[in-house]
């Protein structure tokens, strides 16, 4: 794990923000994984931060357990936190999800409360999930924003199931 926030510190310090990437410069596009059928790439969609975002399997028949990390230092206080994750394939929307990550009287994760500027690596376990995902190609709009719509996290994502 401090291999991860390393390389994420160091990432964060060398991207295209202190080059540009906030006027008008894209972020790279990462590789999440590629492998087993399964391509999965994404994109800081935030012109001011990137984000360091990996999983430990890759494979289009997901196995039962599914470990998802995600690293950021943060812009803007937590006290209330939300999701929204849309998934579109061919151009039309499958599904529109949104879900409130944090609410002041109900913190539901540790990294609630959290303040500007620091650290926050995360790990998702998912178990039991034994899904495969169908052949395609399907894009995933996540956005994570504050009570004032303050962009915590943005990602363009694309996955590509052969």
């Amino acid at each position: 794990m401090k291999g991860f926030t390393a390389v994420l510190l160091i990432w964060t310090l060398i991207s295209p923000s202190s080059s540009g990437g906030g006027s008008g410069e894209a972020w790279p596009t990462h590789l999440a994984c590629r492998s087993g059928g399964l391509e999965v790439l994404y994109q800081s969609c935030d012109p001011l931060q990137d984000f360091g975002f990996s999983v430990d399997q890759c494979s289009k028949q997901l196995k039962s357990n599914l470990n998802i990390r995600f690293g950021i230092i943060l812009r803007h206080d937590i006290k209330e936190l939300f999701l929204d994750i849309a998934l579109i394939s061919k151009g039309s929307s499958i599904l529109n999800f949104s879900y409130p990550i944090c609410e002041e009287d109900q913190p539901k994760f540790s990294f609630c409360g959290r303040r500007k500027g620091e650290e926050i690596f995360l790990g998702f376990p998912f178990k039991d999930l034994g899904v495969n995902i169908p052949r395609g190609e399907y894009q995933v709009l996540l956005e994570v924003y504050t009570e004032n719509r303050s962009i915590v996290a943005c990602a363009n994502a694309t996955i590509i199931s052969s």
